[in-house]
């Protein structure tokens, strides 16, 4: 099978990292072809702290993707998140070209400005991405199309994705030490949103919540573009921790009653069964109630939703959420954590499971565990969100290689045609 017509996404996270191959097949769903999957131990709240047990863990990962699939990995999406990662807002104006109707050389212009109105940011950081959110061309507003419509000025706004550069380039060298090209990188509330949203949904105001292991992860998306993210610090792994010290045991064995006996909101009827604590290396076995068990996750999965609160509050666009809010990533697994959300955060709440997955494998990846990963092989054939040169490249371009399908092909070689063909080229030239 032609390496064109695959796309591979690589999700380097806390506690595990990730590896999809998938084609898309005539109804625009993603094929799964292979997965591969590996513990992760070389990084603390997505941040790489040990690049060989990162570098290992890739490798794993991708051998198990590699012998499912039957293709050999190339160029892969990597995922890019952690707290160093913010977003600004930048508005841009210009007065449009002579004739009076928008052009391409319009947005190009309108693009570039709004990219230069950040260019005040220190040398520790490094744009990512650059996200058109809305055009006003005149007195017409939330246009998300704006060419050949007649003017005299157009202005707008784009959401500037901004990371710290030496962490870029610490995912970046993990993935070149396991063999492997990255050939883009793509912040996860993106790929994750990608993965669980419908249309309508980001029409109609959502929030997307990751809930990782080392990292929470927030998009909030209105009219069909994203508006607002962040990143809190405070994920799944502190629940385990949590229960690791009531209980006085090890992070394993309190992860264990996490996944087999916990609930995320004690309404959900936990029980006050006694639950058996293994005994750690000759030491007796010991016993402590289900209900405080859930007690000690509840309070935490409070406070993390109650972070999340904060996130929208922040945004001033709470009162627009009227899709309400999706819960995913393998924090969203414990019973009753939609049940809790809803109360902390005043808002309809579903889990979300990857969308638009075919293949006899597909069932593999049914799971909120694999939204961010399959997110980023969709986004190789979506159109690119930004012309930046993939984030810690230096700007220097790789060798020549097989080009997955989606990702920037030679001019004029784009796919398609319309706005999303346009931006293509005016995001290759930023």
């Amino acid at each position: 099978m032609p390496t064109s017509d695959i796309a591979i996404g690589l999700d380097i996270g806390t506690t595990k990292v990730c590896v999809v191959v998938a084609e898309r097949d005539g109804r625009g769903q993603l094929n799964l072809l292979g997965k591969g999957h590996a513990e992760s131990e070389g990084l603390q709240r997505a941040t790489v702290v040990n690049v060989q047990r990162t570098v290992d863990s890739i490798r794993a990962a991708v051998a198990d993707a590699e012998q499912e699939s039957s293709i050999t990995v190339g160029p892969v999406n990597v995922g890019i998140s952690g707290t160093h990662v913010h977003c600004i807002t930048s508005d841009a104006e210009i007065s449009i070209n002579q004739t009076g109707l928008v052009s391409e050389s319009d947005v190009r212009r309108f693009l570039q400005k709004a990219r230069a109105n950040i260019r005040y940011l220190d040398m520790e950081n490094e744009i990512i991405h650059v996200i058109p959110q809305s055009f006003t061309v005149d007195d017409q507003e939330d246009l998300p199309d704006p060419i050949g419509l007649a003017g005299t000025t157009m202005k707008g706004s784009a959401l500037i994705v901004v990371g710290q550069k030496t962490k870029i380039r610490n995912i970046r060298e993990c993935v070149e030490k396991a063999g492997l090209q990255v050939g883009s990188m793509t912040f996860e509330p993106i790929a994750s949103g990608l993965a669980v949203l419908k249309d309508r949904e980001k029409r109609g105001g959502v929030v997307v919540i990751d809930i990782g292991g080392g990292t929470t992860e927030v998009a909030l998306y209105l009219n069909g573009a994203l508006h607002h993210s962040a990143v809190i610090k405070i994920a799944a792994n502190d629940v385990t921790q949590d229960i690791a010290h009531g209980v006085k045991t090890l992070h394993e064995v309190a992860e264990e009653m996490k996944l087999a006996h916990g609930f995320a909101y004690l309404g959900e009827g936990a029980g006050d069964d006694e639950l058996v604590v293994a005994g750690v290396e000759g030491r007796p076995e010991k016993y402590f109630s289900k209900q405080s068990l859930t007690l000690i996750i509840e309070a935490r999965m409070m406070e993390i939703f109650e972070m999340v609160r904060d996130v929208l509050r922040e945004s001033g666009l709470y009162d627009s959420l009227n899709a309400g809010a999706i819960i995913t990533g393998g924090g969203s697994l414990l019973p009753g954590t939609a049940e809790l959300a809803s109360r902390v955060l005043g808002l309809d709440v579903r889990i979300g499971y990857p969308e638009g997955v075919s293949g006899g494998i597909r069932g593999s990846v049914d799971s909120p565990v694999y939204a961010t990963v399959m997110g980023l092989a969709g986004r190789v054939f979506e159109q690119p969100i930004s012309g930046e040169p993939p984030a810690g490249s230096e700007a220097v371009p790789p060798p020549p290689q097989p080009t997955p399908s989606g990702a920037e092909p030679p001019e004029g070689g784009s796919k398609g045609g319309g706005i999303a063909d346009f931006f293509k080229k005016v995001w290759d030239q930023l």
